[in-house]
């Protein structure tokens, strides 16, 4: 069955397939006054989330659809039947870029700068999913163009706007454990392929444009299973690994608390590297210089993969000996939360988090929708008076325990500030930052067990042969 029977035979015929394969065309409309208009590009597994959230707010005008998959284009249609859509985002700014306020981009890792920065060339505010970019060349490149045409950005780290996240940095910040120097911060996820590259290919769906899933990466075989729609992130071409994934959302609080700038050194223990997959585990050790809430300097050692982290006397627990993890299976966000926070009194580790060392106690940051713990002496310690005096001093609302309530939060920030009435917490200027770390961790695992030397300024590794991989060659498509 060809693309157009396909289409015709499922129902996404109906939404108007025109002659040109990458675009559909739709009725064009005309936003009220006062209205964001929105256009997204990636509207399938997150990109839905985040057209759900966005659309949320009750100043949003969803104007324009795009996907390279014609499925999910006719999902998110059918909740913005006005919309236009698109296969192809370079036609949708030809086609209407006078018609959009702001875009949303929410497609693998290696479209997000494209994408992005074609938008901020047309002018557009950016929300942009997490980690910013695939290549620490364009994490610089949008934080330079955000900030020279003066637009508001956003990097999608919802969680980033969640109380727990929020109070963790006041109480670092108000020195709960003193100087802090050294973070730990996990992730037993698996984005990571220790296998071969797979032979053959297999024929594209019909509802997929390949050439357009891979954009400007290099031209490869489809094969079914291994990218498009849900295991691209394993995969160096794509995506970014655990790191990319989990770890920003679980760096963002200790590095914004912190204060930090990109790390001096960065080290990643892992397997050799093989040219297609990420290693399954990592350990990443960075040294970063110190701020006015670290010590001299700030040593951060992050695990990923299944087993991790790694035993370590700082992530013993009260009541344990042990760093054994929270490892259920529950059936939802909210249940694991009540089951970790549980565990955490019998001396167990959440599965994902992050723990502040510092000069007056440690800090236990589980990951996510819970309170941070202090920790000293081996027992847990009453910290509930700061964490009112703080709640009151900074006017935090109190957290619903519902990730679905709190998850629109960081959202509609973002509107608001197009609209001129608040300010986005994670804007390019920062997210630049954040992710150019996680991208250095990357890149090291390139060079196992080797310590790589950072030039910030010049933007450049001391050890020549990892600086190939700043960047990429864009592929004309």
């Amino acid at each position: 069955m060809n693309k157009r029977d396909f289409l015709k035979k499922s129902g996404i015929g109906a939404l108007g397939l025109m002659a040109a394969p990458s675009v559909l065309h739709a009725k064009s409309t005309t936003s009220p006054d006062g209205k964001l208009r929105t256009a997204h590009i990636g509207v399938g597994n997150m990109g839905a989330e985040d057209l759900r959230d966005i659309s949320s707010h009750a100043q949003v005008e969803v104007v324009a659809l795009c996907d390279v998959d014609a499925i999910n284009l006719s999902a998110a249609r059918k909740l913005h039947p006005k919309a236009r859509v698109f296969f192809d985002y370079r036609v949708l700014f030809e086609e209407m870029a006078d018609e959009i306020d702001a875009v949303i981009v929410s497609t693998p890792d290696h479209t997000h700068a494209p994408a992005s920065l074609l938008a901020m060339e047309n002018n557009k505010h950016v929300y942009c999913q997490k980690p910013l970019t695939h290549y620490v060349s364009e994490s610089r490149a949008m934080n330079t163009m955000a900030k020279e045409k003066g637009l508001i950005t956003q990097m999608g780290i919802q969680v980033h706007s969640f109380y727990d996240y929020m109070l963790a940095t006041l109480l670092i910040q108000d020195g709960i454990i003193g100087k802090v120097h050294t973070v730990h911060a996990w992730s037993p996820k698996n984005w990571g392929y220790d296998g071969a590259p797979p032979e053959g290919e297999d024929e594209v769906p019909p509802q997929v444009d390949w050439n357009l899933w891979l954009g400007t990466s290099a031209k490869r075989p489809y094969k079914e299973g291994y990218y498009h729609p849900g295991n691209w992130r394993k995969l160096v071409d794509y995506g970014c690994g655990t790191l990319g994934d989990m770890g920003v959302h679980i760096f963002d609080t200790p590095y914004n608390a912190l204060n930090l700038d990109v790390p001096m050194t960065i080290k990643n223990e892992c397997r050799a590297p093989n040219g297609y997959g990420f290693p399954v585990n990592n350990t990443v050790t960075y040294e970063f210089p110190g701020t006015k809430y670290t010590g001299k300097t700030l040593k951060w050692i992050w695990y990923d993969g299944p087993g991790m982290p790694k035993t370590h006397e700082d992530l013993i627990l009260p009541g344990a000996k042990t760093t054994k993890k929270v490892d259920h299976k529950a059936q939802s966000m909210e249940e694991l939360t009540s089951l970790e926070a549980k565990a955490m009194e019998e001396g167990q580790l959440p599965e994902q988090g992050a723990m502040f060392i510092g000069t007056k106690g440690r800090l236990l940051l589980p990951h996510f929708m819970q309170l941070p713990r202090k920790i000293k002496n081996g027992k847990y310690v009453d910290i509930s008076k700061d964490i009112e005096r703080l709640t009151e001093k900074y006017n935090l609302s109190e957290p619903s325990r519902n990730y679905a309530a709190d998850a629109p939060k960081h959202y509609h920030q973002f509107v608001d500030a197009c609209l001129g009435k608040d300010k986005c917490s994670a804007p390019f200027s920062y997210a630049a930052r954040l992710t150019e770390t996680i991208l250095l961790g990357v890149i090291a695992g390139r060079f196992p067990n080797q310590t790589l030397h950072w030039d910030a300024e010049n933007a450049k590794f001391a050890e020549e042969e990892a600086n190939q991989y700043l960047a990429g060659d864009y592929r004309d498509f």
